[in-house]
């Protein structure tokens, strides 16, 4: 399948997305209209302590300190945090919330989504608070007294460790005015024993460091508490609603392609052209009138599209006879019942004799006659009873005597109806017999085209026995709804016996359907005033002006 038939799907269908698409975008903002407004803050805690506080930080903390911020972050999630700040706070559940490091720092932080803007930022402080009360530095008194007398020694050392630097300088400032050897010995080993006592205050500085805030790794400080927030995060209306509208669009365009590839009627002339590869004569609109009278619509309304474009199926079966004008006889079927056949034959009957043609439209449908309604003539005498009073050892005069007294005139001047006459229990042996051909070929000398109405091909086999003593033959096609199955099926059967078909009218055609194009110029204003120009009087020389072709008069049967 071709990008456009793709495109014809989807524009044949257009108003099934589009109604799609704007249901499905109004359910998404309806829905979404409904919803509470989400807000959102955030809580951030450091590890260790402050890079603004340490000049020269050690790599190997710097990766501790990452480490350990993956495990809060695992600790934030277990029931244990969870129990103790809903305790806290009185709730029963807590709102949705996130602990997720910050890459590549001692940060992490604390995401709390909530419809009121004042839980979510106590969910956010609490939730730190606790996991500072699960690390070692929380604040129960025992620890505060343990860090206070840390402190107090750490400053007690900073103070002897400045003291100590202090003499060092001195002595070796007096070291510089000394010249004996001996007060300069003296000298040197008062600033060893002062080094010495400097590196013991700084090891213990060290070891005491480690052990408080300011040294420790382990060590969570909250840096920035979470706010109130003011404004919500979402729903954000335009976007789902856009979303809702797209997927309603994507839905809808999937349905459709699902649904035509499913369906397997015939729609277009290309479907007519690729499954039996035949020409589509015509496509004939959809007549909607329920009145038999008014179906006959080249008769009810000449100047209508439909009109005309049974008077394109008119030239189209000219043109193809053109090499042959002596092809008279057309049997019309179709291969299912109620595909329009009938009409077809009715309609088409009137705009060639319109032409002026003699013809004669045969009503060989023995099941389910419908010419004598369509036309209103009675059909107690018909082509049944010819059959069984005609003898093929007759002479021409009374078999011409017997044809009078069976076809009707109507009211169109060189058109005549063979009604079907009364229902034979064997229509396909009488239509297969002997004198059925005769009879064709009979009709055949007196008229210029003799049309013949028969019955659905796949379901009784008349129509396929016809199609073998006629000239040509014409399909119907039921736009969607004729199975390209049931047509090729057809086109196989009428094969198998020689059948001369020239070709199929694609007929029901909707303005919404694939196939409008095919007749959409109808409907242009020249063509509708111009419309009845095409119905002229033969001249004299038996020309049919407007016809496309010329064909020798015969005389015709009077009944």
């Amino acid at each position: 399948m071709e990008i456009r038939d793709y495109a014809r799907q989807l524009r044949k269908w257009w108003w099934l997305i589009v109604i799609a698409t704007i249901l499905a975008g109004a359910a998404g903002f309806l829905i979404v209209r409904q919803q509470p407004a989400f807000y959102q803050t955030h809580t951030t805690l450091q590890i260790g302590s402050s890079i603004l506080e340490d000049p020269n930080p050690a790599i190997n903390v710097v990766y501790i300190t990452q480490q350990l911020a993956l495990t809060y972050a695992e600790i934030s999630r277990r029931s244990e945090v969870r129990r103790a700040t809903m305790e806290a706070l009185g709730l029963e559940e807590l709102p949705e919330y996130t602990v997720s490091p910050v890459p590549s720092t001692q940060l992490f932080e604390i995401a709390v989504t909530d419809t009121s803007p004042e839980r979510a930022q106590a969910v956010a402080n609490e939730l730190a608070n606790q996991l500072i009360l699960q690390s070692p530095t929380n604040s129960e008194q025992e620890e505060r007294a343990r860090q206070e007398f840390i402190n107090q020694q750490l400053d007690e050392l900073e103070t002897n460790i400045t003291l100590t630097q202090t003499a060092i300088a001195d002595k070796q400032e007096e070291l510089k005015d000394l010249f004996s050897a001996r007060q300069i010995a003296e000298a040197e080993s008062e600033i060893l024993e002062l080094q010495t006592k400097l590196n013991d205050l700084q090891s213990n500085y060290a070891e005491l460091l480690a052990n408080s805030k300011r040294g420790a790794v382990n060590i969570l400080t909250v840096i920035e508490p979470a706010q109130l927030p003011e404004k919500p995060i979402g729903p954000n209306n335009s976007v789902i609603t856009l979303l809702a509208a797209f997927i309603g669009l994507t839905l809808s365009i999937t349905a459709v392609l699902v649904v035509e590839y499913l369906d397997d009627s015939i729609k277009t002339p290309d479907d007519i052209a690729r499954v039996i590869g035949l020409p589509t004569l015509a496509g004939i609109a959809r007549i909607k009138s329920e009145e038999e009278r008014e179906k006959l619509v080249t008769l009810a309304h000449p100047r209508s599209p439909v009109s005309e474009a049974y008077r394109v199926l008119r030239t189209g079966l000219q043109f193809s006879s053109v090499d042959d004008p002596d092809r008279t006889t057309l049997l019309i079927t179709s291969a299912n019942p109620t595909e329009g056949k009938s009409l077809t034959a009715a309609n088409l009957a009137v705009v060639v004799a319109q032409a002026g043609h003699n013809v004669l439209l045969v009503d060989a449908d023995l099941r389910r006659p419908r010419q004598h309604r369509i036309f209103d003539v009675n059909k107690n005498r018909g082509l049944t009873s010819f059959l069984l009073e005609f003898n093929l050892a007759s002479r021409e005069e009374e078999t011409l005597n017997l044809l009078k007294q069976v076809i009707q005139p109507t009211s169109v001047p060189g058109l005549h109806v063979l009604t079907s006459g009364p229902i034979p229990p064997n229509p396909s042996e009488l239509l297969g017999s002997a004198k059925m051909k005769a009879s064709l070929a009979t009709l055949a000398e007196h008229y210029d085209y003799v049309i013949i109405d028969s019955p659905p091909a796949l379901a009784v086999t008349d129509a396929v026995v016809l199609s073998t003593q006629v000239d040509s033959v014409l399909l119907i096609s039921d736009a969607n709804r004729t199975r390209q199955a049931h047509l090729k099926q057809l086109i196989d059967q009428l094969r198998e016996v020689n059948a001369h078909v020239i070709g199929v009218v694609l007929n029901r055609l909707s303005p919404r359907g694939d196939g409008y194009y095919y007749y959409y110029y109808y409907r242009n204003s020249y063509y509708l005033d111009k419309s009845e120009e095409t119905e002229k009087q033969p001249s004299a020389n038996g020309k049919a002006n407007g016809s496309g072709l010329i064909r020798r008069k015969k005389k015709q049967v009077e009944p």
